[in-house]
């Protein structure tokens, strides 16, 4: 389900046009509470991001500066009762004063996405686990079905993954922190954390303990 913040006859921006055609394409749905035209306005955003948090379960927060639209669904979310997850990031990036700033007042800190897991309720994790009539295959899936062999989860990871992916090995674990400072420069740990929590998720990447990761042959 994807929420506008426009009418649902106006993308924004345009470049969602395909993702849009391919949420439709796939029994998804395109919803707004905006009239049909309505174009986007800088204060539609933080109204459409209260729909958002109240259809989720709980609300990861990756980056978020002070005045973020992250910040507004974080703050909804709370407001709504729902669960906060928050990836903890370097007190130098402007980006990661959100998620650190919610860790303090309570937010669980989210390092892998058996954070968030283990917090589901049983009737989700059923959801995702379990059979599915309605899918084609019988089986439900976290993925799209041309991702769900190795070559087509590699093929759809963006940059910042592939960059975490490159720096694991399979025959040696990595330790998160060395796993940061060798990556110092070009990813801030935020961005690490977001790329491993993908990377789990497509079953590229095993978390051992210690923090340690290391990449799994596809």
């Amino acid at each position: 389900v994807a929420v506008w913040g426009t009418g649902v006859d106006v993308i924004y921006p345009k470049e969602n046009k395909r993702l849009a055609e391919e949420i439709l394409l796939k029994g998804g749905a395109i919803v707004s509470e905006f009239p049909l035209g309505t174009f986007p306005a800088p204060q539609n955003f933080p109204v459409r991001n209260r729909i958002i948090s109240g259809m989720s379960v709980g609300v990861l927060v990756v980056e978020a500066g002070e005045y973020s639209g992250t910040r507004v669904t974080a703050r909804c979310a709370l407001e709504q009762g729902r669960d906060i997850y928050a990836v903890p990031g370097n007190v130098t990036n402007k980006n990661a004063w959100g998620p650190n700033t919610l860790i303090k007042q309570g937010a669980r800190l989210t390092a892998t996405w058996e954070d968030i897991w283990e917090d589901l309720p049983s009737d989700v994790r059923a959801q995702l686990t379990a059979g599915d009539e309605s899918s084609p295959g019988g089986t439900a899936s976290l993925f799209p079905e041309n991702t769900a062999n190795g070559e087509g989860r590699l093929a759809g990871m963006g940059e910042q993954e592939r960059q975490v992916l490159s720096a694991l090995a399979m025959d040696s674990a990595v330790q998160l922190d060395e796993l940061i400072e060798k990556l110092e420069g070009s990813m801030v740990p935020a961005e690490i954390f977001a790329a491993l929590f993908e990377l789990e998720l497509a079953g590229l990447v095993r978390q051992l303990p210690g923090k340690n990761y290391v990449r799994v042959m596809v």
